[in-house]
């Protein structure tokens, strides 16, 4: 921590307005003290699907925020976009503050080999493809055998807009069904959808795993270790 603050900021990277909610209550829930600093451009992900995917000056883009939030004094970065992640961990080794992205400690769980398969959810076909190879890559890297089943929830992104979490758990049931896929647990791609996972796990009988609960017990396993260090 920082000497500059009592308590630690931490800086919440977004793209989406609806991956903010999720992100402070998953945050106020381990780390109570901590003083939340939300970094907004809604037009990082809108241009990249005009673009066609995240291209090099989108990613420029999204590295100024994070490191505007290093020069004004931000104690630990939590990117909350998957699709910008790997900018996140292209740039953490430069950084001296954790700086996670959204997906680390998610797909470190689902490659944690307590699941044999999972179905990976997200609200669009973009978010999708682009969490598949990631996850992939995750399970390849770790040594881990996972056979990864993809869905789109449709509805979802709108449900989560609007904050009606009955309609998102709804979208969400229904992709699953859809997908007929029998897996050991499904994986919620995105911020935005991960309101919906207690209520989905009920209805469906299967483990749901969502990025924010799990990136804020990590952020605050790195900001307790940094300060035992100090």
């Amino acid at each position: 921590m920082t000497a500059q603050h009592k308590r630690p900021l931490v800086a919440l990277v977004t793209a989406v307005e609806a991956a903010i909610a999720p992100a402070e209550q998953a945050l106020a829930a381990v780390l109570p003290d901590a003083q939340l600093w939300n970094i907004v451009d809604d037009r990082l992900l809108e241009e990249a699907g005009e673009q066609g995917g995240v291209t090099t000056k989108l990613e420029a883009r999204m590295e100024r925020l994070i490191r505007h939030a290093v020069l004004e004094g931000a104690d630990a970065i939590l990117v909350t976009c998957s699709m910008y992640g790997s900018v996140a961990n292209q740039l953490s080794a430069t950084i001296e503050i954790p700086l996670f992205a959204p997906d680390d400690a998610l797909f470190a769980e689902a490659v944690s080999g307590k699941y044999r398969s999972v179905l990976l959810i997200a609200p669009a076909a973009g978010p999708l493809a682009d969490g598949e190879t990631r996850l992939a890559a995750a399970a390849d890297t770790a040594g881990v055998e996972l056979t990864i089943s993809g869905a789109v929830a449709d509805g979802a992104a709108s449900a989560a807009r609007s904050g009606d979490i009955p309609a998102l758990t709804r979208a969400l049931e229904s992709a699953y069904r859809s997908s007929g896929a029998t897996v050991d647990a499904i994986v919620l791609g995105q911020y935005s959808i991960s309101p919906a996972a207690t209520a989905l796990a009920e209805i469906v009988g299967v483990p749901v795993l969502a990025g924010p609960a799990l990136a804020a017990g990590a952020l605050r396993d790195a900001l307790q270790g940094l300060e035992a260090q100090s």
